[in-house]
């Protein structure tokens, strides 16, 4: 570690920065090592992986600090908190890190911050579990709703809501996913585009690509070092997608010269899917509520060379009357809790709450009220969205069918065989992770009807 900075002193103030300032993960890393650019990249490396991993893991890692500590983690003062939280992180999940230099580390760190008294505490918690962690008896699957909180570091109500709606074997094999890593994700552009020179020009840059499943211009990447310099990406060839939103393109099936509103957009990979299927005719309307989401958008746009692409900054949750009945597809991926995504995203587990979901569902209708007045006579709406509970997904198609002239349309002929089922046959599709090869995702083809 350098001697121009305390690594573990800037990881502690990034946790404190996250769980006592109520800051995203992703942004107090960054401006952290944007303010510390001169860092090494191993340096760099550990402090992602430290603020990251204890993140992830907090409630497995504070379950292991109690068990340990007289004081329970909810009554330590948020520094020592997450002193002992990093330090634990270290202590089980890196092998490479000597525990002596954590536990040392630690109580320095502790004492430079003015917590003098509690540098024994600090120290005896740390050697206690450095010792004797693998002692420790976790929760067993006969107490399922602990075990699988403990175990895969999962808030107790969103168990508990997982479990009603999908059973406990769907739940685990859901947790499971969300801490397995999977390759990055791409779709390679259908129109004009050679798939087997792009996946052969990838090959040449050292990438190793793999076929993903359910969608045919889907591929993993990995063994790159930087996707932007890649020569298919910077010409437009492809796209970082899952394979999930690629499936909401799927189900669009857009005819060609389809005049379509994406009400929702950014950063504009089913946008650049539809339009994609358009094969350069028509139009996609694609739109969001700020310049900077828009701005996120064009920049994909001009990327991929998607001439029959127009972006504008509107709010969905206010009518336009200029479109009323003018779309033949409407795309509304409205904002949701992001509980199909929490692999890549690992705050929404912390930050969500029952409150904050009945919010958004209230949100969700909201905007399909506005695009049910878009769509023509005859056209599609496309609801979707990247989570897993029936409350945001299917209750919603569910209460819009009773409310407008809407029915549920079959989407078996817009996917491959392996997907289709019942719900397909209905006119929905709700992917769980682990259960599917893919984030969690819903989609529904609903088909105006006057």
């Amino acid at each position: 570690m350098t001697g121009r900075v305390n690594i573990r002193e800037l990881i502690l103030g990034i946790l404190l920065e996250i769980n006592k300032e109520g800051q995203y993960s992703h942004i107090a890393i960054r401006g952290t090592l944007d303010k510390y650019q001169y860092l090494e990249k191993t340096e760099r490396a550990f402090i992602t992986r430290v603020c990251e991993g204890t993140q992830e893991n907090r409630i497995r890692i504070d379950y292991i600090i109690n068990y340990f500590s007289k004081v329970k983690v909810e009554k330590m003062k948020p520094l020592i908190r997450e002193l002992l939280r990093s330090s634990v992180y270290q202590l089980i999940y890196m092998d490479n890190v000597p525990d002596s230099a954590v536990c040392n580390e630690a109580v320095k760190l502790a004492r430079k911050k003015g917590f003098y008294n509690l540098t024994g505490f600090v120290n005896g918690v740390l050697r206690g579990i450095a010792r004797d962690h693998k002692k420790i008896p976790f929760p067993g699957k006969e107490h399922k709703v602990e075990y699988l909180s403990v175990t895969y570091s999962m808030p107790v109500w969103l168990v508990v809501r997982f479990m009603d709606q999908f059973g406990f074997e769907n739940t685990e094999k859901m947790l499971q996913a969300f801490i397995e890593e999977r390759p990055v994700t791409v779709r390679i552009k259908e129109y004009l585009t050679d798939r087997e020179q792009v996946i052969q020009s990838l090959i040449k840059e050292g990438v190793k690509v793999e076929k993903a499943p359910y969608v045919d211009n889907a591929y993993y990447l990995s063994g790159y070092d930087y996707l932007p310099a890649l020569t298919a990406f910077r010409m437009g060839n492809m796209q970082v997608q899952d394979v999930s939103s690629m499936l909401a393109g799927e189900a669009a099936a857009p005819g060609k010269g389809s005049y379509v509103i994406d009400l929702c957009a950014a950063p504009g990979g089913k946008t650049i899917c539809v339009a994609d299927k358009m094969q350069g005719t028509g139009l996609v309307d694609s739109r969001d509520v700020s310049e900077k989401k828009t701005d996120l958008i064009r920049e994909n746009v001009e990327r991929m060379g998607m001439g029959n692409i127009s972006v504008t900054v509107r709010d969905a949750t206010e009518f336009d009357h200029e479109s009323v009945e003018k779309a033949d597809l409407v795309l509304a991926d409205v904002p949701c809790s992001g509980l199909g995504v929490m692999g890549k995203k690992t705050d929404i587990k912390y930050k969500i709450t029952p409150g904050k979901q009945e919010e958004l569902v209230e949100l969700q209708r909201k905007i399909l009220e506005q695009a049910a007045c878009y769509v023509k006579p005859g056209g599609v709406l496309l609801y979707s969205t990247c989570t897993v509970c029936r409350e945001e997904n299917l209750e919603n198609v569910l209460w819009f069918t009773r409310e407008y002239p809407y029915k549920l349309e079959s989407i078996d002929d817009l996917l491959c065989e392996e997907l289709r089922s019942d719900t397909t046959k209905q006119g929905y599709l709700q992917l769980l992770p682990g259960v599917h090869k893919c984030d969690g995702f819903f989609l529904a083809r609903l088909r105006r009807i006057e």
